[in-house]
């Protein structure tokens, strides 16, 4: 640029009139004077001379899509002005980011979008294409965190929207992506699904939408993230499959990410170099110039249903977020530089040179808009806050109307277990269980799809999927690439667009490098929607110790403790073919019905297991349920036995190995019970209570390690349920990772080792078993 309208280029918060009498921002203030001063020399500076003919968009359009761009800075520049004051909480504006209302404009609300934390302009724009939306006002109460904000309500600053069809995202490392991916995907399975769907009375979700396509957006700086990565990398491999993958992936690149800046020509060669992703790009000073490229985009992804990117190139204004000085890190000639190309002084030199409006009208329109929003604000602090643990965790479940689930008949049944048959009246160990179970699901729930590596035709590393590919086909018994990110963010996907979402984890230490899409995207989504939207899915993982088959760290993994700090997430564990048929159907209703997350913990040791006390005894094998067979209540445990002695409370291997110890204390005269938790989230303390009723002497067996085990909060639980009334002692395993070989049974807990904590803790507490005697 060859002049600087910005004499004021150093301009901070700070430095600026706040006097209660100036409704209007400085910044805008300023930027007036200086379009009532200019030039016409100084106009000529901002024409973009590259814009195709053809880019052109007519004056109404053009205004339209401006309206929308000068909004959403308007509302950028009020809510930092009422932070100040106290009454926002938003801090990371779309300054200079404002060319995605142009990719709006070239969209439709049935396309879903999941966007940048930088999309305001979007958001006003698609709000121009649903009749009765109040924009200005809705988004205001989001930045102040109110109750009425109609999307969070009150919780969260998001962009979202039920009627615009954008999902709210907190996401600021584009973990968005995966899921967005697996949207997309889902949108095609519909298509696919409905054209083989006999059953009219159980509708598979809507698909009447005519070719809808995915929209997701993020920018240069969490290109580089590994979500984003994951996302870039399946979409390739699935285009490269000549899989229908309808997503348009629009980088809003700043070139800087907070005081980091992104290499020149980083982005640009990092995206074109997928060969099976088309690259569109645009540069964001130029309105027209924007919608094309994103409407060529979009119509690319429409109509040959595969992946693009989108390259916008935008500028950042003002800093990373309200707190951020960037004078800190970036001089004062590279930030007048970035508002010498403020992409609003373009659209209007542009607006000017082709004589839509004089610059006194343009002032004029300015100066409404501003008034406008200044109103809008004046009413909206007026307007009340959520409060109360009660009302701000409401929505942490879903808000979904009653569901009666499906039925399955006796006839479906054996069809689903025809393979089977003759095995039908044996019992079985706990994969078979599984298995037959699955046949069952899928065979009930038309919806329900499963995902993960090698669940077809190998049927997954232990076989719990066999033959499900054979009977229900590869659109529901899908092969995924080795990704957990993505396996995680296809379900979400998936889920999202109304499926039942089953991914499989094949080993518990895999999900730990993918677990932000279940804690930051899945277990969200209801919360930051005031319970609108939800992902119901069951997340099956195979896990913890004692294999044999296989050992060391990442087959033998004994940690779950991220899953217990999810708000809204559901932990199953069972350990007996019975509770796992029962506890996997009541998985996938809650899923149904309620729209939950539930993880289902399986463990792998057990899984072929048949004997307890010797071989060949069989005394580990179940019959399968009845159909119809009533369901635990949730977060209920097993007990087995009564005695008053002690009670041994466990889960998973350790209920195992609890059995297998009962024998030993029998011998020595011991009266025991057994409590086998099942539920490890919720756990229900007042039944745990009730069934150890009688018995004051606890010994707790945890398999996994002693520190941020369940057995801590067991223990804790039970003393503030009855405080000074249980003798507890903890069995755990050792703080370590579980070793390779015959060494990993030397930070587990052991049968012996159970016998000996039992004898221990009775022999200090003798006396009140001598009483009880």
């Amino acid at each position: 640029m060859k002049h600087s309208p910005w004499p004021w280029a150093s301009f901070t918060e700070d430095s600026a009139d706040h006097s209660a009498e100036s409704q209007s921002h400085p910044w805008f203030t300023d930027f007036c004077v200086q379009l009532q001063q200019a030039d016409n020399r100084f106009w000529s500076d901002y024409q973009i001379h590259s814009q195709e003919p053809e880019a052109a968009l007519d004056q109404a359009k053009f205004m339209q899509i401006y309206q929308s761009q000068w909004q959403s800075r308007l509302l950028d520049l009020r809510s930092r002005t009422l932070q100040r004051q106290g009454q926002s909480f938003y801090t990371i504006g779309s300054c200079g980011h404002e060319a995605n209302a142009a990719i709006a404009a070239a969209l439709t609300p049935q396309d879903p979008a999941l966007l940048h934390y930088r999309s305001g302009a979007f958001f006003m724009e698609r709000s121009k294409q649903v009749p009765g939306q109040t924009p200005l006002y809705d988004l205001l109460l989001s930045f102040t965190a109110s109750s009425l904000d109609p999307i969070s309500g009150g919780r969260h600053k998001v962009l979202g929207s039920v009627p615009l069809n954008i999902w709210p995202q907190t996401s600021t490392i584009a973990s968005h992506l995966p899921k967005a991916l697996g949207a997309a995907f889902a949108i095609e399975l519909k298509k696919r699904l409905d054209k083989n769907q006999t059953d009219t009375s159980v509708p598979l979700p809507d698909a009447s939408i005519a070719d809808p396509i995915v929209i997701c957006s993020f920018g240069d700086a969490s290109a580089n993230h590994a979500s984003a990565q994951a996302a870039f990398n399946t979409s390739a491999w699935t285009s490269y499959q000549g899989l229908a993958l309808p997503l348009l992936m629009v980088c809003e690149d700043n070139q800087i990410g907070i005081s980091t800046p992104t290499p020149a020509g980083w982005i640009a060669r990092r995206l074109q170099s997928y060969a099976d992703i088309a690259y569109f790009t645009a540069d964001g000073r130029d309105l027209s110039a924007s919608y094309h490229a994103a409407k060529s985009a979009a119509d690319y992804v429409r109509f040959n249903r595969k992946p693009a990117f989108l390259h916008l190139k935008t500028i950042r204004l003002f800093g990373h977020a309200g707190a951020d000085a960037e004078a800190t890190y970036l001089s004062q000639s590279q930030i007048a530089q970035n508002h010498a190309n403020d992409p609003l002084w373009f659209g209007a030199a542009y607006i000017l040179s082709k004589g839509w409006l004089s610059a006194a009208q343009l002032l004029l329109w300015l100066h409404n808009l501003d008034q406008q929003i200044v109103r809008v604000s004046q009413s909206v602090i007026k307007q009340p806050k959520i409060q109360g643990a009660e009302a701000i965790t409401d929505s942490i479940i879903a808000k979904v109307h009653p569901i009666k689930t499906k039925a399955l008949t006796a006839v479906d049944n054996q069809l689903a277990l025809q393979f089977d048959k003759h095995n039908l009246e044996k019992p079985q160990h706990i994969a078979k269980l599984l298995n037959w179970t699955l046949h069952q699901l899928m065979s009930q729930y038309p919806e329900l799809i499963l995902c993960g590596e090698d669940i077809a035709k190998k049927g997954g590393v232990y076989g719990i999927t066999q033959h499900l590919v054979q009977d229900f086909g590869y659109k529901r018994v899908i092969n995924t690439l080795l990704d957990e990110q993505s396996i995680l963010g296809l379900a979400i996907g998936l889920a999202q667009q109304g499926f039942i979402a089953m991914p499989e984890i094949q080993f518990l230490a895999y999900v730990h490098n993918a677990e932000d899409q279940i804690r930051g995207e899945a277990a969200t989504l209801p919360f930051f929607s005031n319970g609108q939207l939800h992902n119901g899915m069951v997340i099956r993982i195979a896990g913890l110790g004692y294999q044999k088959g296989f050992g060391g760290h990442f087959h033998n993994d004994n940690s779950f403790a991220v899953f217990r700090d999810i708000p809204g997430l559901l932990v199953f564990c069972p350990s007996t073919g019975e509770d796992a048929v029962l506890m996997l159907r009541q998985a996938v209703r809650l899923a149904y019905e309620q729209k939950r997350v539930v993880i289902f913990l399986e463990p792998i040791a057990l899984y072929m297991m048949r004997d307890l006390h010797q071989s060949k005894d069989g005394l580990w094998l179940n019959n399968m349920p009845d159909i119809n067979e009533a369901l635990p209540d949730l977060g209920a445990p097993r007990s087995y036995g009564a005695g008053k002695d002690v009670a041994l409370l466990s889960y998973g291997n350790g209920h195992y190995l609890c059995q297998q110890a009962s024998k030993h204390l029998a011998c020595r005269n011991i009266a025991f019970r057994i409590i086998d938790i099942r539920y490890l989230v919720p756990l229900d303390i007042h039944a745990i209570v009730q069934h150890l009723e009688g018995c004051k002497n606890i010994v707790i067996v945890d398999e996994c390690r002693r520190r941020g085990s369940l057995s801590e909060e067991l223990y804790t639980l039970l003393h503030e349920a009855k405080p000074e009334h249980f003798r507890i002692q903890r069995l755990c395993a050792v703080d370590s990772f579980i070793p390779l070989g015959k060494a990993a049974y030397d930070v587990l807990p052991s049968v012996d080792g159970i016998v000996h904590a039992v004898l221990s803790h009775l022999s200090v507490h003798a006396s009140s078993l001598a009483e009880s005697v």
